[in-house]
């Protein structure tokens, strides 16, 4: 299963915030930390903030923060909310379906529990245990960088 952008910009930015949760960050910065589309991260910030999951401060000093401890963001939670419903393949979807044998296919069971699975492992971790590597994620996401210039170990 692959996960679309817009859940791997969703963790990545829950990553970034919970790795220094002391310091509110903006759009601007976790983008060139990343070195991707500010554009994207706004729609991915907005779809957290409705989440519960992120608040915007705004005035002097605001910023993006946690709006729960990281200890309480799920990690299958998040992917659940930005991927929706699982379709691994044609017959798990609603409309659409022209596969002649899905009423007798045994692979939709099978691909099924393979989906429940993952979400099981994904469910066993918190966006703490993302980040307990603090140190080292500071190491990368949080050095000066001229804008435009990607982060260490990330060519341009």
């Amino acid at each position: 299963m692959k996960l679309t952008t817009f859940t791997d910009y969703s963790l990545r930015v829950l990553i970034y915030l919970a790795a220094q949760p002391e310091k509110r960050a903006t759009i601007s910065e976790i983008a060139r930390a990343f070195d991707v589309s500010e554009n994207h991260l706004t729609k991915v910030v907005h779809l957290l903030g409705k989440n519960g999951w992120l608040a915007n401060v705004r005035g002097k000093g605001g910023g993006l923060e946690l709006a729960m401890p990281p200890e309480l963001v799920g990690v299958g939670a998040v992917v659940r909310e930005t991927e929706g419903a699982a379709v691994v393949a044609e017959c798990f979807a609603e409309e659409g379906n022209q596969c002649s044998i899905t009423q007798i296919c045994r692979l939709r069971g099978v691909l099924g529990e393979a989906v429940e699975a993952f979400y099981v492992v994904l469910d066993s971790y918190t966006l703490a245990d993302l980040v307990q590597n603090r140190q080292s994620l500071a190491k990368v996401l949080f050095v000066d960088r001229p804008v435009g210039t990607a982060p260490a170990g990330r060519a341009t």
